[in-house]
């Protein structure tokens, strides 16, 4: 009996809520996942993160394979003991990684050869290593190793990386399968904590209940998409379906057409997951075209540097404007920042550079994204999606 499962409650067109369920508890879809690259949300604490209402989280496998190493991860109790979250977690297999770091890494058939930003050590990166890592760290979603490339690129390369891709999934199938059957191999001991009866060598080999998602690739190329969802859908019965190779580069436009393209032939009785998006009208509109879950880095980051999202757009907290302004940053936000703080008490901390301000300001922008998918869940169920989502893109872009 899998402990993973998804019903959809209520759909209007494409626009889907459901909830999926994992062996740490239920996520309510549409849903952002705050990312904690390192195991952590940065400059945020697990409380923090819970108060903006995400369920969901994210962590990097290729980052924690680096930093401290996955071994001693799983040593210290798996992901969810290691970072104190309760909740679902996912790890991303570092495929963006490989993309966004070229100069370091040669991409070949057997994986990839990188050498570490941090300290020049070369690595074999394959699908087989993958799993292995994602395996030891324990979230309870995992994705497969596969091959990034730029938005914009030609029908060649991206046919390449798909097809890699693709290839690359039935590695990762065979070795998810293999510690599934036979177990993760014999770990590190650390010595145990007073008072503690620590679990047995046998029963720490195996692995906890974890899905497997493929990736969706072929760049902005229509047909390659829907090769890559045939090519999927043809190789096993997968959780959950991930949409990967979008907002790297490609126009918005662009995006949307090949969501609306893989939409159609993606299982509607699966969660769908939309990677490394997260601006708040490409949410919106990712929503109207049938994603569930989503990440991105971009809230929490554009808030420590001082940018903060509101119903009419982006603003900017150093902006003069706010000197004087003894308003709230958004009125009916319940985050730290806008009930008890004001803009102008905002902008002084970052005119004085003070940590306090780019820590509000990313709480405040996780808590936005997390509660606009909420609201848009609110509005699929009680049949008004199609109307809010208009009017609310309608004020931001007009904003």
């Amino acid at each position: 009996m899998t402990p993973f499962a998804f019903r959809t409650d209520a759909t209007l067109g494409a626009a889907r809520a459901g909830v999926f369920s994992t062996p740490h508890g239920d996520l309510q879809t549409p849903a952002f996942m705050p990312v904690g690259t390192h195991g952590v949300v940065r400059s945020l604490s697990v409380h923090d993160v819970a108060a903006t209402g995400g369920r969901m989280m994210l962590s990097n496998a290729y980052h924690l394979f680096l930093r401290p190493g996955d071994p001693m991860v799983r040593a210290l109790g798996g992901l969810h003991a290691f970072t104190r979250w309760n909740g679902p977690m996912l790890t991303d297999s570092g495929g963006f990684q490989v993309f966004s770091l070229a100069k370091y890494r040669k991409v070949r058939e057997s994986g990839v050869e990188f050498r570490s930003h941090l300290d020049g050590t070369m690595y074999d990166y394959t699908p087989e290593r993958v799993m292995q890592i994602e395996r030891n760290l324990g979230a309870d979603v995992i994705m497969q190793l596969d091959e990034l490339i730029a938005g914009g690129s030609e029908e060649a390369a991206a046919r390449s990386a798909m097809e890699r891709s693709l290839r690359w999934l039935d590695r990762c199938q065979v070795e998810f399968d293999r510690i599934t059957r036979d177990g993760r191999e014999p770990g590190l001991v650390l010595p145990p904590l007073e008072g503690r009866v620590e679990p047995h060598p046998d029963d720490e080999r195996v692995a906890p209940p974890q899905a497997l998602f493929p990736i969706v690739q072929g760049g902005v190329h229509d047909e390659l998409r829907r090769a890559s969802v045939r090519g999927i859908l043809a190789s096993g019965d997968w959780v959950g379906v991930a949409i990967g190779g979008l907002s790297v580069g490609e126009s918005k436009p662009d995006m949307h057409r090949t969501i609306e393209v893989c939409e159609p032939l993606m299982p509607a009785d699966r969660p769908r997951y939309l990677m490394g998006v997260g601006f708040p009208d490409d949410l919106v509109e990712a929503v109207r075209r049938g994603i569930d879950m989503f990440d991105c880095v971009a809230p929490n980051r554009m808030g420590r540097d001082g940018t903060a999202f509101t119903p009419d757009g982006k603003a900017q907290i150093l902006q003069a404007a706010y000197r004087t302004d003894r308003r709230p940053l958004v009125a009916d936000c319940a985050c730290e920042a806008c009930t008890q703080y004001d803009r102008a008490f905002l902008r002084h901390m970052f005119s004085a550079n003070e940590p306090l301000g780019q820590r509000l300001l990313a709480i405040h922008n996780v808590t936005f994204v997390v509660e606009l998918m909420a609201a848009a869940r609110r509005a699929i169920v009680d049949g008004s999606f199609a109307q809010w989502s208009m009017d609310w893109l309608r004020r931001y872009h007009g904003g």
